[in-house]
């Protein structure tokens, strides 16, 4: 239902967001980030940062040498100081 939400509106941040924490859980770490480094370059402030917030997060559980921590973290970067 997420999915087919945003196959309608890919701007609804928050079914996309819902949809990063769904996929952590399954331990899609790719596309959870990718999720929110897409709400993040729509939005920064949207929901007071929240896309952030979350990816950080994410990046404190998985742990910092996680290569999935890197990638996002590569990402993230990428984002904040362009």
């Amino acid at each position: 239902a997420i999915e087919h939400e945003l196959a309608l509106n890919p701007d609804h941040h928050e079914a996309r967001l819902k949809l990063a924490k769904i996929l952590n859980v399954e331990g899609d770490r790719e596309g959870a980030t990718e999720h929110l480094i897409y709400i993040m370059k729509k939005d920064r402030a949207w929901n007071d940062d929240g896309a952030r917030k979350q990816l950080v997060e994410f990046l404190d559980v998985w742990g910092f040498k996680d290569p999935a921590s890197v990638a996002a973290r590569r990402k993230m970067s990428a984002i904040l100081f362009s």
